[in-house]
């Protein structure tokens, strides 16, 4: 897959002979918005990745594109479009919060307070990146401004 920097939408010239450089995908595109979503996938074209990095690149797993190498969405909208994420965020860690602490209660029979200390906090060190990449996915497929379009990358791939 081509590398995308920060600033720059992906490459178009000479090299691509004035068309848009589309990477091979090794999956085919969710139809469902929902799949594409939990693929972690282009909100407008389901096809490219949200992430440059898998999820278990500690040093890397937040790493997104500035635009999607397939179709050219902008990842993001507006300057610090992500902070609305972070309340996403907490929704998601409440959930590991309550559902950690209720199966301790249930299979290991209401444990002393210290046992959900470490059990709720070595489960939410290890959800971190999948709650990171998931409420950052969320805020741009709800308030992203964009939606599918099937046609899209088909009409990129034909200029």
């Amino acid at each position: 897959m081509p590398k995308l920097t920060a600033a720059a939408p992906p490459a178009r010239g000479p090299a691509a002979g004035g068309r848009l450089l589309l990477p091979v995908m090794d999956e085919p595109a969710p139809t469902s918005s929902s799949l594409a979503l939990l693929a972690l996938r282009c909100p407008r074209c389901h096809e490219g990745h949200l992430f440059l990095h898998p999820a278990t690149n500690l040093t890397g797993f937040t790493d997104m594109p500035a635009y999607c190498p397939v179709c050219g969405q902008s990842f993001e909208p507006e300057p610090g479009f992500y902070f609305g994420a972070m309340y996403i965020s907490f929704g998601f860690a409440v959930g590991v919060f309550f559902a950690v602490g209720v199966a301790l209660y249930f299979l290991a029979g209401d444990p002393d307070t210290w046992v959900y200390v470490v059990g709720v906090s070595l489960v939410t060190l290890v959800c971190t990146p999948l709650v990171f990449r998931y409420s950052r996915a969320l805020m741009l497929y709800l308030f992203g401004g964009t939606g599918y379009d099937p046609e899209w990358a088909r009409r990129v791939r034909r200029e």
